[in-house]
């Protein structure tokens, strides 16, 4: 069994990254939340991947604000034929609760790339922004793919978090793969799974919370 704290243990097969069509979803509506880690800057492609290899499927990307460092809302609009939201509370008055059209609407919640900052957020229960408040109320189910910085994976407060995520019976964490640190040149980051696998994932536990029980 995989254990969500460990990144050194993978989901699916050793060739799922060359995988060019993913299990079936169970879902046609995806709420894909993306936060401030520099992987942030390869949504373009993913979701590019994503609508080819399920043009039925209903893209809505909310962007944090640190994550508009390394993706545009202007690219992922165009992607996904939605307007990306800013996860942050509205400044102005509104008519409607954003959460509120989020929950309602969201088959399926996918955090991708979740930085240390939001999963720790997110396990902890916090709901200070649209995303974590729909997050946290949706029956939907919810798939967290965490990036993190050299020693991230390793510690003991990101392990406690992600067994607290993997405890929630609507979510599944998807252990972060080695990758190469920006700033110490060195292998010693850990980069989100690859989008595949992190679909998968979310596509199981799709089928697993609407199963019907057995007689």
């Amino acid at each position: 069994m995989t254990d969500p704290t460990d990144p050194t243990q993978r989901t699916g097969d050793t060739g799922s990254a060359a995988r060019t069509e993913p299990a079936g979803l169970g879902f046609t509506r995806l709420l894909f939340v993306a936060t401030g880690s520099v992987s942030a800057a390869e949504l373009p492609s993913w979701i590019t991947w994503l609508r080819a290899t399920h043009p039925a499927l209903e893209i809505q990307t909310v962007l944090t604000r640190s994550a508009q460092r390394f993706v545009t809302r202007e690219a992922l609009n165009l992607l996904t034929g939605r307007r990306t939201l800013v996860d942050a509370w509205p400044d102005e008055p509104v008519l409607r609760a954003p959460h509120v059209d989020l929950t309602a609407w969201a088959e399926a919640v996918l955090v991708y790339p979740s930085t240390f900052s939001y999963t720790a957020r997110l396990a902890l229960g916090l709901a200070d922004s649209p995303s974590l408040l729909t997050a946290q109320c949706t029956a939907a189910p919810v798939a967290v793919a965490p990036a993190l910085p050299p020693g991230g994976a390793r510690s003991h407060a990101y392990r406690r978090h992600a067994e607290a995520l993997a405890e929630r019976p609507n979510c599944v964490v998807m252990p972060p793969v080695p990758a190469l640190s920006l700033t110490t040149g060195r292998t010693d980051s850990w980069a989100p799974a690859p989008l595949p696998d992190v679909v998968d994932g979310l596509a199981a536990l799709h089928r697993g919370i609407t199963a019907e029980p057995a007689p």
